[in-house]
C-alpha cells in the first residue's frame, strides 16, 4: 500500500506517529520559510508541512509542486495552531519528512473547488475532474448507499435481483427507442430497453413471485433537466398482489431511504386521486409541500361583463398569504411569466385583501365590493393576502396555467424548501387519453395496465371514463416512481390492443410472446419503477439529475468528454449492410 491512512481520518489521537498519505495537491500556500499544502483525497483534506529550517531541500522541492499533483508523503501528526473547525481532520497536520511525486499534473481548465470556475460545458467535457470536487463526489456517495439501501431492504421483502435483456424487440409505443443493427442478422434491428417491463411479467409468469431489478433503460427523447437517454430504474414486480399490497411494501421502501439515508423518519403517505390532483393542483404530480390550491370561481366571477371571464370555460385561482405588498412592478412581471409561450395564458387578474377587509383588484370596474367579497370568502382570504386567477376556454390548459403560477408564487414565497419532503400517492389514473392528431387512444401509463375491475365494462361504451389500476409516488412535486396492476388475463389484453388501435397482426407481431404466456397461468401482478436518478437529486436537493449520474449526457444527448454520438468507419457500416448519406 502507498499509505497508512487517508487522508480524512487523522485526528488529535494520532499525534506523534509517523503515516503515509498519498493524494492529490488541492492548494499550496507559501508562508516565510513554511510551505503548507491541501493534500486531498476521496475521503477528505489534510494539510501538510514543509519547513526550510528543518529540510531545506523539501520545502524547496515542496514551492515548486502545482495543483492536481499527485503525491505519496511521509511524516509525523503534529497539531495544528491555527485549527480548522470545518475540516475533520482540521486539529492535526503533518510535519513532512518524505516526499515522492508519483505524478505530475497540467494545469486544470478549472480549479478543483465545491465553488469552482468551470461552466456546465467545460465540466463535461472534463468530467473526470469534476468528480475529484467533493460536492459532486457526494451525490454519487449518497447513489451508492441508496442503491445499496434499496437492495437491503428488497431482500429482506423476499424480492430477487434478476437481469433481464439489453438487446431487445423494438415495439415503438411512447418514446422513440434506440435501435442497434445486427450484423448477423442484416436489416434486422435490436432496441435498448425504454423498460423491462415484458421481461419482468414473464417472470411473474415463470413463478418467479418477488423481481427487483437496478437497471439501466433507453429512450429517444428530447432532453430537460430530469431526463437523459440512458436512466436508472429501481424496477421492481410481485404476484399475488393488489394494488394496496404495491403500495404498503413501497411506501415502507421509501420510510427505509428516509430513515437510513436521512435519518428522517415520515408519516403515512396520503392518496389523491388523479381527478383531485388536476382540480386542485393542476398537475398530477402536486408540490403538497404548501397549500395554495385551486378554487374555481366560474359561479362567482362570469356573467358581470367583463369579455375575458363570461367566455371562459375555467375560472380558477390561488391565495398567496401574506403577498397582498407586491408592487405593481411584480404583478406585471407574474403577468409576463404566465403569458410566456412556454405556459400560454392570455393575462393574469389579481386582488388584494386590504387591512380594512375591503378587496382591490385589477377589475374592479366590472365587479361590486359585494361581489370582491364572495371571492374573499371562497378562499377563506384574510387582509395581506393576495388573490391570483387565470382563465381559458380550455380547462385542462388553464389549470396547468394555474399549477405553473402555483409553482411560481411557492418559489418566490420561499415555500418550496429543498429540506422538508412531502411524499404522497398518486392514483386512479385515467387508462386511456385520447389523441386529436392521430384520432386514436393511447395508453396513460403503457398497454399493459389493468383498468379497475369496476370498470371493464365501460370498456366498450365509454372508454374515456376508465380508470386505470395505477399510481404513482409523488415527491416535492416530482414523480419519483409510478406503476400498476398488470393485466394476466390474454383476453383482457387483446382487447385493450383492439382499444390501442392495434390490429390482431400488429398485436401477434409486436407482443406474441407475452400473450403465448398468458395462456400457461399467469398469476395476478403488478409492480412499480422508481427513477433512481430523480430519487438521488432530491435527496442531493439538485435541479438537474446530471449531477447524481457519473458521466451524463449534455442538452443534446452528447457525451461531450468521450465526443458521442460519433461518425463510424465505412468497414463497419459495410458489416452491418448499412449506408449513411453524410450530404443530407
Amino acid at each position: 500500500m502507498l499509505r497508512t491512512h487517508t487522508c480524512g481520518v487523522l485526528s488529535i489521537k494520532h499525534l506523534g506517529k509517523t503515516v503515509m498519505l498519498a493524494g492529490w495537491v488541492q492548494r499550496l500556500r507559501k508562508m516565510g520559510g513554511m510551505t503548507f499544502i491541501d493534500l486531498r483525497d476521496r475521503y477528505g483534506m489534510t494539510q501538510l508541512v514543509f519547513n526550510q529550517e528543518i529540510n531545506a531541500e523539501l520545502c524547496e522541492r515542496a514551492n515548486h509542486l502545482g495543483r492536481e499533483f499527485v503525491l505519496q508523503i511521509t511524516g509525523e501528526v503534529a497539531e495544528r495552531s491555527n485549527k480548522n473547525k470545518n475540516l475533520p481532520t482540521g486539529d492535526i497536520e503533518i510535519i513532512v519528512s518524505d516526499l515522492k511525486i508519483l505524478n505530475e499534473s497540467a494545469v486544470p481548465p478549472f480549479t478543483i473547488e465545491d465553488d469552482t470556475d468551470g461552466g456546465d460545458d467545460i465540466r463535461m467535457q472534463y468530467r473526470y475532474l469534476d468528480l475529484r470536487r467533493s460536492a459532486v463526489r457526494a451525490n454519487l456517495e449518497l447513489r451508492h448507499k441508496m442503491a445499496f439501501e434499496t437492495r437491503r431492504y428488497l431482500d429482506t421483502t423476499g424480492f430477487l435481483e434478476v437481469e433481464t435483456p439489453v438487446l431487445i424487440k423494438s415495439t415503438p409505443e411512447g418514446a422513440r427507442d434506440f435501435v442497434v443493427p445486427s450484423r448477423m442478422n442484416q436489416g434486422q434491428f435490436y432496441a435498448l430497453p425504454q423498460s423491462p417491463q415484458t421481461f419482468k411479467q414473464l417472470l411473474m409468469v415463470s413463478g418467479f413471485d418477488r423481481y427487483f431489478q437496478i437497471v439501466k433503460c433507453f429512450r429517444d427523447e428530447d432532453l430537460r433537466a430530469d431526463r437523459q437517454p440512458e436512466f436508472t430504474q429501481i424496477d421492481c414486480e410481485m404476484s399475488f398482489v393488489e394494488q394496496e399490497d404495491i403500495l404498503q411494501t413501497f411506501e415502507g421502501l421509501t420510510k427505509h431511504l428516509f430513515k437510513t439515508v436521512k435519518n428522517i423518519d415520515l408519516d403515512n403517505f396520503p392518496r389523491m386521486t388523479f381527478e383531485d390532483a388536476m382540480k386542485y393542483y393542476g398537475s398530477d404530480k402536486p408540490d403538497t409541500r404548501f397549500e395554495m390550491k385551486f378554487v374555481e370561481l366560474m359561479d362567482v366571477l362570469k356573467g358581470y361583463g367583463f369579455a375575458v371571464f363570461d367566455s371562459a370555460q375555467y375560472i380558477g385561482g390561488i391565495c398567496a398569504r401574506g403577498a397582498a405588498d407586491y408592487t405593481r412592478k411584480q404583478l406585471d412581471a407574474l403577468t409576463d411569466f404566465v403569458k410566456r409561450p412556454q405556459i400560454g395564458a392570455k393575462g393574469l387578474v389579481y386582488a388584494r385583501i386590504e387591512d380594512d377587509g375591503s378587496v382591490k383588484s385589477s377589475v374592479d370596474k366590472f365587479y361590486s365590493q359585494d361581489i370582491l367579497q364572495n371571492l374573499k370568502e371562497k378562499f377563506n382570504a384574510e387582509k395581506g393576502d393576495l388573490i391570483l386567477i387565470i382563465s381559458g376556454e380550455n380547462i385542462n390548459k388553464a389549470r396547468k396555467q394555474l399549477s405553473e403560477l402555483r409553482l411560481e408564487m411557492g418559489n418566490q414565497l420561499g415555500l418550496r424548501d429543498k429540506t422538508k419532503y412531502s411524499c404522497l400517492w398518486v392514483v386512479d389514473f385515467p387508462l386511456l387519453e385520447w389523441d386529436d392528431e392521430t384520432n386514436r387512444y393511447y395508453a396513460m401509463h403503457h398497454p399493459f395496465t389493468s383498468p379497475k375491475p369496476e370498470d371493464i365494462v365501460l370498456l366498450d361504451t365509454n372508454p374515456k371514463e376508465v380508470r386505470a389500476n395505477a399510481y404513482d409516488m409523488v415527491i416535492n412535486g416530482v414523480e419519483v416512481g409510478g406503476g400498476s396492476i398488470r393485466i394476466h388475463n390474454s383476453g383482457l389484453q387483446k382487447k385493450m390492443f383492439e382499444i390501442l388501435g392495434f390490429t390482431s397482426e400488429q398485436a401477434e407481431y409486436k407482443f406474441g410472446f407475452l400473450l403465448n404466456a398468458f395462456k400457461y397461468g399467469a398469476p395476478p401482478h403488478g409492480g412499480i419503477a422508481y427513477g433512481l436518478d430523480r430519487f438521488v437529486s432530491l435527496f442531493a436537493g439538485l435541479d438537474s439529475i446530471r449531477d447524481c449520474i457519473a458521466f451524463p449526457k449534455n442538452n443534446q444527448g452528447r457525451d461531450v468528454m468521450i465526443d458521442a454520438p460519433s461518425i463510424i468507419d465505412n468497414e463497419q457500416l459495410d458489416e452491418l449492410a448499412l449506408k449513411v448519406d453524410l450530404k443530407n
